[in-house]
């Protein structure tokens, strides 16, 4: 497979990986490696921001929601080193308010956690304008309507009062999802 995209990668394959979550970020490093990228793996935007300074990578792959700060600074570094770099930045937090700020900062594309290796290749070897296939297996509707209110609340700083008020719902209600695990 790694000799299917070997011509689509062109003559730099370097490809930086950030995210926190460093069972996900191994996993999906070896799973890159397979298809002809040379990825590099950060888990901080510090880690990230020190990566660029000594090699800035053509492709890259982005978490939005890092512990020492926002993917978005990633980006926007990478972009300023490279101009021709070609950004995904990926979330388990997806709403269209940040998917216009990736992009507006110079991301190529923005996907949704859980994404395969598949869909971020498909992604990131995108190319013109058109668009990328939909998903194999889309979000379901309860789905995001759950992550939407997850980032309401994590942006209300977890208050369940103030982010009721927000969502136009009764607080008991809130309370009751909020108690609930998360729709597959």
């Amino acid at each position: 497979m790694a000799e299917d995209n070997a011509a689509e990668l062109g003559p730099d394959p370097s490809l930086l990986l950030v995210d926190d979550d460093e069972i996900f970020v191994n996993r999906l490093s070896r799973a890159m490696e397979r298809r002809g990228f040379q990825p590099r793996v950060t888990l901080s935007v510090a880690e990230a921001l020190v990566a660029l300074r000594s090699a800035p990578a053509a492709y890259a792959v982005v978490d939005l929601r890092l512990e020492d700060g926002s993917g978005l600074d990633v980006v926007e570094a990478l972009r300023d080193a490279r101009p021709d770099a070609r950004i995904i930045v990926l979330t388990g937090y997806g709403a269209i308010a940040t998917a216009v700020a990736a992009v507006k900062m110079g991301a190529t594309d923005y996907l949704a956690k859980p994404a395969d290796a598949n869909d971020i290749v498909s992604a990131l070897l995108q190319s013109g304008e058109t668009l990328p296939p939909p998903p194999e297996n889309p979000m379901s509707a309860d789905r995001v309507k759950w992550e939407h209110i997850q980032r309401v609340y994590e942006q209300c700083d977890r208050n369940v009062s103030e982010t009721a008020r927000r969502l136009h719902m009764h607080r008991r209600t809130l309370q009751r999802i909020l108690a609930k695990r998360s729709p597959r």
